[in-house]
């Protein structure tokens, strides 16, 4: 995604500020030392090859997608699209049922440019290598018009769609069609509320659950077959942008990547999981840190997290005076 110079600058910011508060890493953080890969937005770990994840730039780029070791953080392998045009801003990746890679192309960086955003649809390669593989395009329109988005998941059991917008002030899940069409238009309808600023969401992988994370803050939410019900707040890392989120294989971990060069993924127990704080449902909150109480932070982590969000503040408030100049 494209950011403003006061954006930019308040990223610098939080990377100063969020660095001494980060956690201790976990055996299975690493980092992703492609130096191609500098603005990593999405992530989704492979069905097909244990250890990998896809991952994808978001802008100026191409329609590339780089499977990740995480043993290694090397890459091992670059997939390129063909049938699906020039890539504008692509967000998110997803990994469905079908064992099909979905390619959210859904960013919107003036929330209502353009008409009609696109999701990639092709097979997950069953061998790790350079290839080009083509993929099938769908054209996407929400019902009530244009918006910005940057989650995009593929339910584990049912294969449906749904798009998390980007809002500052909470956003709203979409449903896609039963079955999405690559001849017409697919409308993504809001079925729900989420009080996020959305930065990427993830389903658990037998489906029971929707974890949606923002910049400094994140919601664990029941599924309930598709009637949200939240159960609490997320243990997001402190990431200089945190962009991406996914379930490992197993369901145990919620790995967080974030943009920038030799950006890092890291793992947080997973809602449920043994010293996890999600499933305790939280108390009020804003939209902007995910609500919830301050259960389960450390006092590093509580001083880092006030610190990045004043910060976090400041570059708001110059957004919404550069719009109303």
């Amino acid at each position: 995604m494209r950011r403003s110079p006061s954006l930019l600058a308040g990223a610098v910011l939080v990377v100063a500020l969020a660095a001494p508060a980060v956690a201790d890493s976990a055996d299975d953080q690493f980092t992703i030392k492609d130096p191609r890969i500098t603005e990593s937005s999405g992530l989704a770990a492979s069905h097909a090859h244990p250890g990998i994840y896809w991952t994808h730039n978001d802008s100026d780029d191409g329609a590339y997608l780089y499977a990740v070791d995480s043993k290694t953080g090397e890459t091992v392998a670059t997939i390129t699209m063909t049938g699906v045009g020039a890539p504008r801003d692509v967000e998110a990746i997803s990994i469905g049922p079908d064992d099909n890679l979905y390619v959210g192309d859904i960013g919107d960086n003036l929330g209502g440019k353009w008409d009609h955003v696109w999701i990639y649809k092709l097979p997950e390669p069953k061998v790790l290598k350079d290839q080009t593989i083509r993929a099938t395009q769908y054209v996407v329109k929400y019902a009530d018009g244009p918006r910005n988005a940057e989650a995009l998941m593929v339910h584990p059991k049912t294969g449906r769609v749904y798009i998390v917008d980007k809002n500052e002030d909470g956003g709203h899940l979409y449903e896609g069609p039963a079955q999405l069409s690559a001849s017409g238009t697919n409308v993504f309808k809001s079925v729900a509320t989420v009080d996020l600023w959305a930065t990427d969401a993830a389903f658990s992988p037998d489906g029971k659950e929707l974890a949606v994370r923002g910049y400094f803050g994140g919601i664990a939410y029941d599924w309930n077959g598709g009637k949200l019900k939240r159960q609490g707040r997320l243990n997001v890392p402190l990431q200089g942008q945190g962009e991406s989120l996914t379930y490992s294989p197993d369901g145990s971990k919620l790995m967080y990547g974030s943009e920038g060069a030799d950006s890092s993924v890291q793992p947080e127990d997973a809602p449920g999981a043994s010293g996890s704080g999600a499933k305790s449902p939280s108390g009020g909150g804003s939209s902007a840190d995910g609500g919830g109480n301050d259960s389960g932070m450390s006092g590093g982590f509580k001083v880092g997290a006030i610190a990045v969000a004043a910060a976090f503040a400041v570059v708001i408030s110059f957004r919404r005076l550069l719009r109303r100049s």
